[in-house]
């Protein structure tokens, strides 16, 4: 049985698979809480860890609680500024045009997302945001890394929620016939 490596420290440099498997363990985080398994990493400029962050919008009844604000609250607090120059994001879906935005505004540097989003994702799939030339902040944008394991995980997620709908939609209609029997 595989070990896993313990979690990095504030000091450790991580490279951006150790950064997007670390993600990748935050979107299981959300999709234990019934969140959709989406996970967050923001780097410093050295490669040091600054904060992690997990979908919470359903918990926090907040929309805006998506993985990528979350870590990016939590990194703009620990270090006392909104801007994050040099700063790299991994998430395990690409964004959308909220998170964009306010990564934008926080000037990374970076942004590296493993799973594309067909129907919301602005950094390459519906739309490519961060290109656009009246910007003033630009960013660099990847996708595709550890993309199967990201894909698979929402994948497995959905499936599951969509199992869970229908086995109580069948308890409804059992119980229908029976309650109008008597």
């Amino acid at each position: 049985m595989p070990t896993s490596l313990p979690p990095p420290t504030e000091s450790d440099v991580l490279s951006d698979a150790q950064a997007m498997a670390l993600a990748l363990e935050q979107a299981q985080l959300a999709a234990s809480i019934g969140e959709v398994p989406v996970g967050a990493v923001l780097l410093d400029a050295d490669g040091r860890l600054l904060s992690v962050g997990s979908n919470r919008t359903v918990c926090d009844h907040d929309p805006t609680q998506h993985a990528e604000i979350v870590a990016l609250r939590a990194a703009t607090r620990k270090v006392g500024n909104y801007r994050l120059p040099g700063a790299s994001l991994f998430v395990t879906l690409e964004p959308c045009m909220m998170c964009l935005g306010a990564l934008l505004h926080a000037r990374l540097s970076r942004v590296v997302w493993a799973a594309a989003d067909p129907k919301t994702g602005v950094c390459g799939s519906v739309e490519s945001l961060h290109l656009h030339p009246t910007l003033n902040h630009h960013t660099r944008v990847s996708g595709g890394l550890m993309s199967e394991e990201a894909a698979q995980a929402l994948r497995d997620f959905f499936r599951e929620r969509r199992e869970q709908k229908k086995l109580q939609k069948q308890a409804q209609t059992v119980q229908s016939p029976l309650d109008g029997a008597q």
